[in-house]
């Protein structure tokens, strides 16, 4: 198997022993990403909507270390901690595709890490 580890210092660097990016043949696995700021270091908090937006742009920051945009984004995975933020975030998310849609499911958990609202990881085909 061929892997090639993506890394980005526009996105924040892994807080545990995983990489931001994972790419073998035609696929990208994007690690979760949360509301961290790549710059401080630091959560963005505020507005479900201003967090979902670091976390879209940590997305976008790897995305394009691998060479790749949303257009190549074939399935996400949402984790959320309450199921009421679920329209302010998929308005947030809805915004940074134009169309073609990727597959994805929501799904609302306990806990995420550093007790963050939102996380995001993404799979993304260079083809």
């Amino acid at each position: 198997m061929n892997k090639q580890i993506i890394y980005t210092n526009e996105a924040p660097a892994a807080i545990g022993p995983y990489s931001q990016a994972v790419r073998t043949g035609n696929l990208l696995f994007v690690s979760g990403q949360i509301p961290l700021d790549a710059a401080s270091g630091q959560l963005v908090t505020g507005t479900i909507a201003e967090e979902t937006h670091q976390v879209m742009k940590n997305i976008q920051a790897i995305l394009i270390a691998a060479g790749l945009s949303f257009e190549h984004i074939v399935k996400t995975s949402i984790f959320i901690k309450d199921m009421n933020n679920f329209g302010a975030i998929n308005e947030v998310y809805a915004g940074y595709f134009s169309s073609n849609f990727p597959a994805r499911e929501t799904v609302e958990v306990a806990r995420l890490p550093k007790d963050v609202r939102v996380e995001i990881s993404v799979i993304a085909s260079g083809e």
